[in-house]
């Protein structure tokens, strides 16, 4: 890999080479490296006009972690990846994914993935998920990722995902369906500058006795962007289930948040928040009183608000 390679690799997955235990690193739209270990498979798909991977997890898989970044430094390359994630009963795993694009073209850049989860009985999974442009041509960056989570008893996922910046266009769909005792926790990160667009839009289907639901949104909007931020939550059965989306506003920042909860059983107990503002000032006037210029005091503001 050349330098802007290894940067991006750098920015999205905190990879400085080969990574340990199971693996898939893609590039340009090909597999250029990749490892299974004896608990993890890692497998090319085999349905026909279907690019990407099956990720096996064995049973009782414990300590264990799978790497699959995706980076594209061609600029006009679009490509639409699927891959599905089997986690055995009752293992315990770190997924680490995500893509950056360097785009110094005058042709749009994009990566659409579609990741769907099957999470076993009592298993549990962190994913982690960054999503990184950057260029200095007049191509756009485009990333629309598109998850399914599907958790039986029991199980659990953290889902962690950071736009770090360089995105001009995202449409960020989830969709989960979640059985007795499970629990599922997303927690998203977005920061649009320029002109860039964000969209993230949940939906999650609560449907077994005694699970619960934590959907939380930060998010900052800078000088002419816009985000949508949609969540719905269905309480379906004896459950809980709480969204939060708070967002800061710069400039001519514009943010539209539209939570949305549906309880379809007596015993079902959902909350939603929902807060957009801008940088107090005497924030800012604290900070430039210790030394720093009003563009370093909104920017470690903005450090701690995303963090």
């Amino acid at each position: 890999m050349d330098e802007i390679e290894k940067k991006l690799l750098s920015e999205v997955a905190d990879l400085h080479g080969v990574p340990e235990g199971a693996y898939n690193i893609r590039e340009n739209g090909k597999s250029v490296g990749r490892a299974s270990t004896e608990n993890i498979q890692i497998v090319t798909k085999t349905e026909e006009g279907k690019s990407g991977i099956d990720i096996i997890i064995k049973p009782g898989t414990k300590n264990e972690s799978v790497h699959i970044p995706v980076i594209l430094s061609k600029t006009g390359l679009k490509e639409t990846v699927y891959n599905d994630f089997y986690i055995g009963e009752g293992a315990d795993v770190v997924i680490i994914a995500g893509c950056g694009i360097h785009n110094c073209g005058v042709q749009t850049s994009e990566h659409s993935g579609v990741h769907t989860f099957y999470v076993g009985k009592n298993a549990k999974i962190r994913y982690v998920e960054k999503h990184y442009g950057e260029g200095d041509g007049n191509g756009e960056n485009v990333m629309n990722p598109t998850t399914v989570i599907h958790i039986e008893d029991g199980g659990s996922m953290e889902m962690e995902t950071t736009q770090i910046k360089g995105i001009d266009s995202t449409a960020r769909v989830t969709r989960a369906t979640m059985g007795a005792g499970a629990s599922l926790v997303i927690k998203e990160k977005i920061y649009t500058h320029g002109k860039q667009l964000a969209k993230t839009d949940f939906s999650v289907d609560v449907n077994g006795e005694d699970s619960s639901v934590n959907l939380i949104s930060r998010s900052v909007a800078a000088e002419n962007s816009h985000q949508e931020f949609v969540a719905n939550i269905n309480g379906n059965t004896r459950c809980h289930g709480h969204s939060e989306c708070d967002a800061l506003i710069m400039d001519h920042g514009t943010v539209t948040a539209l939570p949305a909860l549906t309880a379809n059983s007596i015993d079902a107990e959902l909350v939603h928040e929902a807060a957009i503002g801008k940088i107090a000032g005497e924030q800012l006037v604290k900070l430039m009183t210790l030394g720093l210029t009003e563009k370093q005091a909104e920017e470690q503001i903005i450090k701690g608000f995303l963090s």
